[in-house]
């Protein structure tokens, strides 16, 4: 029951900073220009890129960071900047050079960003990952266990960018340009949470 419990807890933290629903605008504004089959595509690539951004922090995330000397709480600032600055261009929009600049992406660079990181793979997702794999606090059974759950929620914000594109349909363009602003707002928020949390940490 205690195991049940631990699970269920970690996959409710993990849902939260990976936030599989709010990738959606996200992909709608990344993928708008996009044919269905480059959609799904996209969503593919950008799911097995974040699961494997994620793995790569579960293993290898705190060593690293100890190695480099850089605590926990500068890389949630620094990755509450980026988050920040995304939020920015969802919100006010592209300039034209930019427009057309987007225009020429690969299929793998828009997959890669913004959705692999940061939306799916966010910096919040990549510290709630590290901190729930601390090798102090946690054995290797602990530590797949919460791989598995994170997986889990990786699959489903790639069955939530598969369903995107009937939801883009619907709203059509002017709806999902709203949306995207409206989502961007509420991404900064998160993202001035992050730097804000981070602060608190570091001067603590």
């Amino acid at each position: 029951m205690e195991i049940i419990q631990e699970s269920f807890s970690k996959f409710v933290l993990l849902w939260a900073v990976i936030d599989p629903i709010g990738t959606i605008p996200v992909f709608i504004s990344a993928t708008s220009d996009r044919t269905p089959l480059e959609r799904r595509k996209i969503a593919l690539i950008a799911s097995v890129t974040a699961a494997l951004i994620l793995l790569f922090f579960i293993a290898a995330g705190e060593p690293m960071l100890r190695a480099m000397s850089v605590p926990l709480a500068a890389f949630q600032i620094a990755g509450g900047i980026v988050l920040f600055l995304f939020a920015l261009t969802m919100i006010f929009g592209e300039s034209k050079p930019e427009g057309e600049a987007k225009l020429v992406r690969s299929v793998q660079d828009t997959a890669v960003f913004p959705l692999a990181t940061p939306s799916i793979a966010s910096p919040g997702a990549m510290m709630a990952v590290v901190l729930l794999t601390e090798n102090e606090a946690h054995t290797l059974l602990d530590q797949a266990s919460t791989a598995v759950i994170m997986l889990l929620v990786v699959l489903c914000a790639f069955g939530m960018m598969l369903i995107a594109g009937t939801i883009s349909r619907i709203i059509g363009s002017g709806g999902a340009s709203i949306v995207s602003r409206v989502m961007g707002m509420i991404l900064a928020s998160i993202a001035a949470a992050h730097v804000l949390e981070g602060l608190k940490e570091y001067f603590n």
